[in-house]
């Protein structure tokens, strides 16, 4: 299966024929995998990467450290699964280090980000402490250079 997920994180969805054909599989063994992939909640869902900042489309996203204090018996669980409800979060992860979540939120200003973090993140209950750090430029996003000055220059190599 590992190789199935590791062409369609690449590429998309493809052809469960094309699939079968690089990895010398059948149609069937490919779907099976693939529907027991979304029944384990392995594979949620297919998307685009979108350069955002070569589109017309106002956009922007906030990294906003999030320290908390958990619920006995829940830990971070009960603070996470009510952030990740609202529609302004993208993500929603328990970190390790100084902040015990990481929180990433996308809007179409900072304006918006910020009324966001004052009336709805800070206020909730457990929620300790925040820090946001706005997204000024991206240079790669989820494994792809989208940064065209840095897609021409290669790594320095030496024996």
């Amino acid at each position: 299966m590992r190789e199935i997920l590791d062409i369609i994180n690449r590429e998309g969805p493809l052809p469960t024929a094309e699939i079968a054909t690089r990895l010398d599989m059948s149609p069937e063994d490919v779907e099976q995998a693939l529907e027991e992939a979304r029944a384990r909640g392995i594979l949620l869902r297919y998307g685009a990467v979108i350069n955002w900042e070569s589109s017309d489309t106002e956009k922007i996203y906030a990294f906003i450290t999030v320290q908390a204090t958990p619920e006995h018996g829940r830990g971070f669980n009960e603070i996470a699964g009510y952030l990740s409800r609202f529609d302004e979060v993208h993500s929603v992860y328990l970190m390790s280090g100084t902040a015990d979540l990481m929180v990433v939120v996308e809007g179409e200003d900072f304006r918006e980000v910020a009324r966001f973090v004052a009336e709805k993140l800070a206020p909730v209950p457990g929620v300790r402490d925040t820090a946001t750090s706005f997204v000024l430029k991206t240079y790669k996003m989820e494994g792809q250079i989208v940064d065209k000055d840095s897609t021409n220059q290669r790594l320095a190599v030496t024996p």
